[in-house]
């Protein structure tokens, strides 16, 4: 949308008048935080539940809509995970422990012991070409050409593998895979469906098995289903003749156990004997992290920036939710409950009251979490103050050019000077960070849109308006 169509749709919602509770004429007489009223309270996004704070170089503010209501964050959570990474005295300048492998005697053989250290990056992907597991098989490999088994050892961090309130539905999908220290390929397996006269399901590596209801059709239609802790997955609906393959990603239950089994594929695949099945070890919160023992190997990882960035920009909840545990582990052998003392501490510097915030996890996945736009802005802009506070903005996503807003606030003045996360869940959408006006001032905001209908669309759209609308007018 242009400037010109934008100020055009304006002048449009001025001549609708008062359709809905709020509303006003959007006249120039009017004032800006009227104005913006009218733009978020049209008929197209009723039943909506706003939260909107912006503020200006000063911290005074320039428009207010229940600025201390609390509001399902969805992935604005990630704000506050990513600043409690930078927060934390020295930890961003510490090199992430690379995953290992250890060899354990085993009675008259051996065990080979995959240890995760809380590293996101590793892959055994065919493209891989640094933070290979495939170095790891490489050295077993070279030392031994027969074991007992191979075993996923994710004890660097407790077991604590979805945050409290995710949805059960979310955990089969990619988005809710599990959290582990023994990460593999954002923990992500697929299964594909190949058209014919009678369609084929096949698991990528052979970790799930398939319970094919799939029939060949006029139209492709495909759904899966796998329950909570289920290495089963039931593929229904209809693929059309010469359909392509249709690739459904998965999230696993247990990442530790299938590293081990990736792993135990790698090692014969170089002609070593894996006698037993892959198994996994995993430690309860407040137990002491073991130490490692005959370590022959380890990786050595990119650096959190990397994973920040990720984090930031395509909004990954397992990222995020491994460098919370992350931030813990500095503190204690609780884990989670580690890190959000971590974040309370934080929260209490930045000056942030209390009653602004109450977190579940690091993702936002969380329906228990909630926070209030008046804590977002007063969270961001301590972190400006703070000597990490350029890379934190940096790796946000800029209006129209990447990440989750690649493809918002294009063709609109705020393109390429919008800064801010995204969040999306059912029912919610926010958007928090920076915003450079016509002028070139730097304004703090938080959006936050809870309840909305169905579809949800027409929210971000007006929250856009929203912002344009303000950025326009100084």
């Amino acid at each position: 949308m242009t400037r010109a169509m934008m100020l055009a749709l304006l002048a449009l919602l001025a001549l609708a008048g008062c359709a809905a509770p709020g509303r006003v004429p959007l006249d120039r007489a009017a004032s800006l935080d009227e104005r913006v009223r009218a733009v978020l309270y049209d008929p197209s996004v009723a039943g909506t539940r706003w939260g909107l704070l912006v503020v200006d170089e000063a911290g005074r503010e320039v428009v207010a809509i229940a600025p201390d209501d609390r509001f399902l964050p969805a992935s604005n959570t990630k704000l506050v995970t990513i600043a409690a990474l930078h927060a934390e005295p020295g930890l961003m300048a510490t090199p992430i422990e690379g995953t290992a492998v250890a060899i354990e005697p085993a009675g008259g053989a051996s065990d080979v012991v995959l240890v995760g250290s809380g590293d996101p990056l590793l892959r055994d992907t065919a493209d891989c070409i640094a933070n290979c597991l495939a170095t790891l098989a490489d050295a077993v490999a070279a030392r031994t050409r027969a074991v007992r088994g191979v075993i996923g050892d994710d004890r660097a961090y407790p077991d604590e593998r979805w945050g409290q309130g995710w949805s059960w539905d979310d955990l089969q999908g990619r988005y809710g895979t599990a959290v582990s220290a023994l990460t593999l390929n954002d923990n992500v397996t697929s299964i594909s469906v190949t058209a014919g006269a009678v369609p084929v399901v096949t698991s990528e590596d052979g970790w799930f098995a398939i319970d094919n209801r799939v029939g060949a059709g006029a139209v492709t239609a495909i759904s899966v289903e796998r329950l909570p802790g289920s290495r089963t997955v039931r593929v229904s609906g209809t693929i059309a003749a010469g359909s392509p393959v249709q690739t459904i990603r998965l999230g696993v239950d247990d990442p530790a156990e299938w590293a081990a089994y990736r792993f135990a594929r790698l090692l014969r695949a170089r002609g070593v004997t894996v006698a037993e099945a892959a198994k996994a070890r995993h430690r309860a919160p407040g137990d002491p992290r073991p130490a490692v023992t005959g370590v022959v190997a380890r990786l050595d990882p990119p650096p959190y920036a990397e994973a920040v960035r990720e984090t930031m920009k395509v909004s990954q909840n397992l990222y995020a939710e491994m460098l919370l545990r992350r931030v813990a582990a500095r503190r204690g052998d609780r884990g989670t409950a580690d890190g959000f003392a971590a974040i309370e501490a934080m929260f209490a510097q930045a000056g942030v009251a209390r009653a602004g915030w109450d977190l579940f996890d690091g993702s936002g996945m969380s329906v228990y979490d909630r926070l209030t736009p008046r804590a977002v802005v007063g969270l961001l802009r301590w972190s400006q103050a703070q000597p990490w506070g350029e890379a934190y903005r940096a790796a946000m996503p800029v209006g129209g050019v990447d990440g989750t807003l690649a493809n918002r606030f294009k063709d609109t003045p705020l393109a390429g000077r919008v800064f801010a996360k995204t969040g999306s869940l059912k029912g919610t959408a926010a958007l928090s960070g920076f915003l450079t006006t016509a002028t070139g001032r730097v304004f703090t905001f938080s959006s936050f849109a809870n309840d909305r209908p169905s579809g949800g669309g027409a929210t971000t759209l007006a929250a856009e308006r929203a912002l344009n609308l303000i950025a326009a007018e100084y």
